[in-house]
């Protein structure tokens, strides 16, 4: 028998038997899986003992105020049936500062980890876990957690990828929340009226697109010409600058009698001309309200009070949708999402953040700058930040 140490704990080489239960100080199983490159790789690289990852410490709203870079985080370990990730890729959604600020988990309190999405490779696993997964395979998630160097994934819930690329990403959460709530909330077809707020943002892109696939008729609002010329060469119909035009005006003109269906993730004065601008058995599917997330409250005010008539007198109706009640769908929607890109089907647009004041947005330190960039309204598509490899790392 040889024995070899690997980072935090000893692993022992096993005959041919199969794997050896050992355990750790204080008496924890932990199994052997130096017998396979499948768990670990024991030909150079290094999988460190400590890691940067980004934790809330404080409350808040203010992404920069609520959370701190660590320098010396461990290193988390995969269980029977987890796989160890390195990050490659994160994604900035919306709704990292809501969940900064505690507002989907009342009950928990700092410090905790944040991001919700990333693709790496597996760097180890568990003996389970093998089943499925080896060490080097590209795979996408998504879970609490993503704003690490490393993160502990269940096998269960991982996505196997043919490579690492951003434009995976942007199927995790936003064009998942497209996919699913369009398909159940939508009920899209042949010839009705969409409109889709933030059109040119992470999710409002695969809103434009999935309805144009289903044949309606889209309407895109969004802050700039630059936008504007990408949500035409994706195919919506009629773009609205709300900078330069008068939204409501343009769809009471264009549009005397209603738009059918409205994605929005907008909120406050947006969120109350969309209601407006509802036809008759429209549908209007809240996904957010972006402009109010950086308030104490969460919440832009909206013109409630007549809220009742104005919905029975068109027999239309609003209703939310909240990805994390969705999960049963998800795979299908991610299986199908990942095809129509393979096939050429689906734009999946990704800023990276080159035309950012200080540039490309790389490594944890720069998910800070990343959330401005989103909440200055100045991105294309989904905002991806990159993790670089480190330099002692053969994997």
């Amino acid at each position: 028998m040889s024995w070899r140490r690997a980072p935090r704990c000893w692993w022992r080489r096993a005959a041919p038997g199969g794997p050896v239960p050992l355990l750790l100080g204080g008496g924890r199983p932990i199994l052997d899986m130096s017998y396979s490159r499948h768990f670990l790789d024991f030909q150079g690289s290094s999988i460190p003992s400590a890691m940067k990852k980004l934790v809330v410490t404080a409350l808040s709203p203010d992404f920069r105020r609520a959370v701190a870079l660590r320098r010396d985080a461990p290193v988390p370990l995969p269980g029977d049936g987890e796989l160890l990730v390195r990050n490659r890729l994160v994604g900035i959604n919306a709704s990292d500062i809501n969940y900064s600020a505690g507002r989907y988990d009342t009950s928990v309190k700092p410090p905790f980890d944040v991001g919700f999405e990333g693709v790496g490779d597996v760097v180890a696993l568990g003996l389970s876990a093998s089943a499925h997964y080896s060490v080097g395979q590209a795979v996408a998630y998504v879970k609490a957690g993503s704003f690490a160097e490393y993160t502990v994934v269940p096998a269960k819930e991982a996505v196997p990828l043919p490579s690492v690329k951003p434009e995976f990403l942007t199927l995790m959460v936003s064009g998942a929340t497209a996919y699913i709530s369009l398909k159940e909330l939508g009920g899209l077809s042949e010839g009705k009226k969409v409109l889709v707020t933030a059109a040119a943002g992470g999710t409002g892109q695969f809103a434009v697109q999935l309805a144009k696939k289903a044949k309606c008729h889209v309407i895109g609002t969004c802050s700039s010409d630059e936008k504007g010329g990408f949500l035409k060469s994706i195919g919506c119909d009629r773009v609205i600058n709300y900078k330069t035009e008068n939204v409501e005006s343009v769809l009471r003109k264009d549009y005397p009698e209603g738009v059918d269906v409205v994605y929005e993730s907008v909120g406050g004065k947006m969120f109350d001309l969309a209601v407006n601008s509802l036809a008759t058995k429209g549908r209007l599917i809240v996904i957010g309200f972006i402009t109010g997330y950086q308030n104490p409250t969460g919440i832009e005010p909206i013109k409630a009070e007549f809220l009742p008539a104005k919905l029975l007198k068109k027999s239309a109706s609003i209703q939310g949708f909240f990805l994390n009640h969705y999960f049963s769908e998800y795979k299908m929607a991610l299986q199908h999402l990942l095809k129509m890109y393979e096939k050429g089907e689906l734009v999946c647009e990704v800023d990276l953040g080159d035309t950012s004041p200080e540039g490309k947005f790389i490594g944890l330190e720069s998910v800070f700058r990343a959330v401005d960039y989103m909440y200055m309204g100045k991105n294309i598509g989904k905002i991806v930040v990159e993790l670089p490899h480190s330099v002692n790392s053969k994997l």
